[in-house]
């Protein structure tokens, strides 16, 4: 395959940023995309030019870091589906594909398509954890979990903290990721001592670092590669109104 690629290029966040140009040949539709980039990498390394800066890690969908949006599409055009699980099969050969990071004030540019996503870091520091002492651990069905609330809190769990949500928001609101953090311990057992004050702290984090406010677009969801439900929000705001009562 031959592509050309319209990559977004800033030395560091202070600079101000381009799009550069790359004619790109010899691409296999096996190829993920991140193993693309890495080809591309490779030749601009040979010539003596700068690298391509971008997230990676794990490579598996798992670890969220390969956070990129590519032909206006976070994580790019397939659903359910991140940066490094999306292959080159799914682009045609002569295909023109625009790749650029984040676009959020909450998430300053490091390098090109590196962001600063420390911001999720700290919404998760606000309350995405269990300090309640519950002594020893105890017998696994001492504590019974009904299966609907257990399947919500999994599937909330499943949020990969990579910020796609965000990047897909007009608003840049980080809600369904908090929701979702909120979420997955608010139904189960072991998270109800600081459900509300947890919801609170992380709110109010989310606000401070930046984000925008939610107005049920839903644009979040779409994009969304472990698919979070809106509803996940309408939960987080009844923990909200919640709060006011039994704090």
């Amino acid at each position: 395959m031959r592509l050309t690629l319209k990559v977004w290029r800033q030395p560091k966040g202070a600079t101000k940023g381009h799009f550069e140009t790359y004619e790109t040949d010899g691409v296999s539709p096996d190829m993920s995309f991140l193993e693309m980039l890495d080809v591309v990498n490779d030749r601009l390394t040979l010539d003596g030019q700068d690298p391509i800066a971008f997230d990676h890690d794990c490579r598996e969908g798992i670890c969220g870091t390969c956070g990129m949006v590519i032909n206006g599409v976070a994580h790019g055009p397939e659903r359910a589906t991140t940066a490094c699980q999306l292959h080159m099969r799914h682009f045609r050969d002569g295909d023109v594909i625009h790749i650029e990071p984040w676009r959020a004030a909450a998430f300053p540019v490091i390098k090109d398509l590196v962001v600063d996503r420390g911001a999720l870091d700290r919404i998760m520091e606000a309350g995405g954890f269990v300090t309640a002492p519950t002594g020893a651990a105890p017998e696994a069905h001492s504590t019974l979990v009904p299966k609907e609330a257990a399947d919500a809190a999994f599937e909330a769990a499943a949020c990969i903290q990579c910020g796609a949500c965000v990047a897909a928001c007009p608003n840049a609101s980080a809600m369904l990721f908090t929701a979702a953090k909120v979420a997955h311990l608010s139904r189960l057992p072991q998270g109800q001592p600081e459900r509300y004050g947890r919801v609170v702290k992380m709110v109010a984090t989310h606000d401070a670092a930046g984000f925008g406010n939610c107005t049920n677009i839903g644009e979040c969801a779409a994009v969304c590669p472990k698919e979070i439900k809106l509803d996940t929000i309408t939960a987080l705001n009844r923990d909200v109104i919640s709060s006011t009562l039994f704090q």
